[in-house]
This record gives C-alpha cells, structure tokens and sequence, in this order.
C-alpha cells in the first residue's frame, strides 16, 4: 500500500469518527424524550418522573415525559426500538414490556434484547400476596386448604399475562388445589373485589396495598421476593414458608435504541447512576414500594435475559396468550 493511499485512508478515518466525537461532546444539546409505554399516573409513569427530574439536572437538559400506552407497553417500547439512536429518545422499560411479553405475544414488533442497550436499573417492587381482612384465610396453610375445597378459589389481577397474573399462577403451582384467575381491566379494579371477597386474594404492589392494611381492609399473606421488602417488612417471603422456591417482582428498567453510540450511553448511565445516588431520590422511589440495587451496565443484559426464561416458562404455564 502507498504512503499516500495510507494517508487518505486515515483522513478518511478521521473524518467520519469526528462528527461522532463532537455529537458526544455536545450530547445532550436539547431536551431528552421518556417514552413511558403506559398511561400517565401508573407507577411507571410515576417512577419515570422522578427520573426524569434527576437525570435531567445531572445531564443539563431538560428530560421530557411521554406517555404512549397500548398493546401492553409494545407501542411505546417499539417507537424507542426504531428512534434515531441519537441519545434523544429513551424508555423507561418494564418487566412486562422487556420480559413477560417476549413470551405472551405471538408476534413482537421488537427484540427485547437486541433492540436495546439498557441505561440502568431503576428499581423493582415486591408484590405483596393479599386477601380482605375479614377473610377466613390467615396464612399459606388455609389458602392451599381453601383452594383444596369443592370448587376452589379465585384470585384478581391487572388482566392476563401481567406479573400478578404469573404470580398468582406459581402459587397455584406450589401450592396445589383450584385456583382460577379472574382478570380485570386494571389493578384497582381487582383489588376493590378481594377487599369485597368476591375474589379471594390477588398479588399487587405495596404503594396500593398498604394503604389498606394499615386501615384494616386487607391482610398480607406473603411477599412475592426471596427477601422482606423494606415496604412490609413485617411480612415473611413466601419463599420461606415451606412450599418451594419463589422470587417474582416487577422490575423497571431505562433503555436506549441499541444503536446508541458508546459516548452517548455512558453520559446517560452517568445520569442514571447520578440519579439513584441521590436520598431524595432514593426516598421518593422508596415511596413507591421501590427497591433500587446497583447493577453494572455489564450485568444489565445477563439479567434481562434471565428473567425473560423466568417469566417466558410461567406464560407457558399459565396458557396466556395474545395475538
């Protein structure tokens, strides 16, 4: 190869890696775009929000709140899967959106995986098992006697295919007996019938439980976590009341499109990192039921393949499905 071929090739080099290297430097030079893939006021949204507020002052520019709800968070998760990969446009992610629908919906308009690069996790929530307080069920013993009765038991939950619906499936599978699950249209809904006994018991986050049972309208059974949340610390794990493993929580995650350039990720993982650090923060997702462990961005994909076996395997048992 010439000297001069040589030396073309490298300005060649140059100049295309130099546009990259001045986008990164001036990233980000205008307001960000949160896709939340639900509507406003779900705890997604919520949990967005205090995000966005953080990691808006550590990055200098305003972070901006989008709702685009529908087809189980696949709307809004699709829209960031084929946005410029710009560092303009990111998700608050789901594991309902990044795990469960994997393996709920037929077809996919996106690759959970290999559509993504994740930004950092923003938290999970250990659900809480419950049932009214005046219910005759006091513990895992008399849910698995009652479910071992005549016709069974019923449990509520947000609508098919959600966490509280696999949830709810698992127990089943632990504990044996009759147990048909009754889907709703939201949680809320679902709820108001446990609390009226027209279901006997559902699994739902603790920023809408506990308010409850602090009243004395339910009773937890359990918590869906391998640990006590720190929400209910008062409530053992159904892990460790002797019917088998049993770790299940909905998680919340921040992505970018994959194709995100390296600089661009770091500065928003900063941000997240920066974010997390913060008490005020921390106290405002704690509010929400939230726990938030430290995950490197390298264990970020591990665990996001993970879970997507874990719930995979619990749709399949469950028999739910979506076209």
């Amino acid at each position: 190869m010439s000297q001069r071929r040589t030396v073309l090739i490298a300005a060649a080099a140059l100049a295309l890696a130099a546009p990259l290297g001045a986008f990164a430097q001036d990233y980000p030079s205008r307001p960000v775009r949160l896709v939340v893939p639900f509507g406003p006021g779900t705890t997604t949204d919520i949990i967005a929000r205090v995000y966005a507020e953080a990691m808006g002052k550590a990055l200098g520019q305003a972070i901006v709140v989008e709702n685009k709800s529908g087809a189980g968070g696949n709307i809004g998760s699709d829209l960031v899967a084929k946005a410029p990969a710009d560092g303009y446009t990111i998700l608050m992610g789901t594991v309902g959106t990044h795990a469960i629908n994997p393996g709920l919906y037929r077809k996919m308009p996106y690759d959970a995986q290999k559509d993504f690069a994740p930004l950092g996790f923003a938290g999970y929530t250990p659900t809480l098992l419950v049932v009214a307080a005046d219910s005759p069920i006091k513990d895992l013993k008399d849910l698995k006697a009652a479910g071992d009765k005549g016709n069974g038991i019923s449990f509520g939950s947000a609508g098919n295919g959600t966490s509280g619906h696999l949830a709810g499936e698992l127990l089943k599978a632990r504990l044996g007996g009759k147990m048909v699950h009754v889907p709703y249209k939201e949680g809320g809904l679902a709820l108001s019938d446990v609390m009226a006994g027209q279901t006997q018991f559902m699994f739902y986050h603790p920023a809408a439980v506990m308010p409850h049972i602090k009243s004395g309208k339910l009773r937890a059974l359990g918590v869906s976590s391998a640990k006590r949340t720190a929400a209910a610390p008062e409530v053992v794990p159904i892990a460790d009341q002797g019917f088998g493993e049993f770790d299940l929580v909905p998680w919340f995650m921040l992505y970018a499109p994959a194709a995100t350039p390296a600089p661009v990720l770091a500065k928003l993982r900063d941000a997240v990192a920066q974010a997390v650090a913060q008490p005020e923060v921390r106290a405002r997702l704690a509010a929400q039921g939230l726990e938030v462990p430290v995950l490197k961005a390298d264990e970020l994909a591990a665990f996001n393949r993970t879970e997507i076996t874990k719930w995979s395997e619990l749709v399949k048992r469950s028999g739910a499905q979506v076209d």
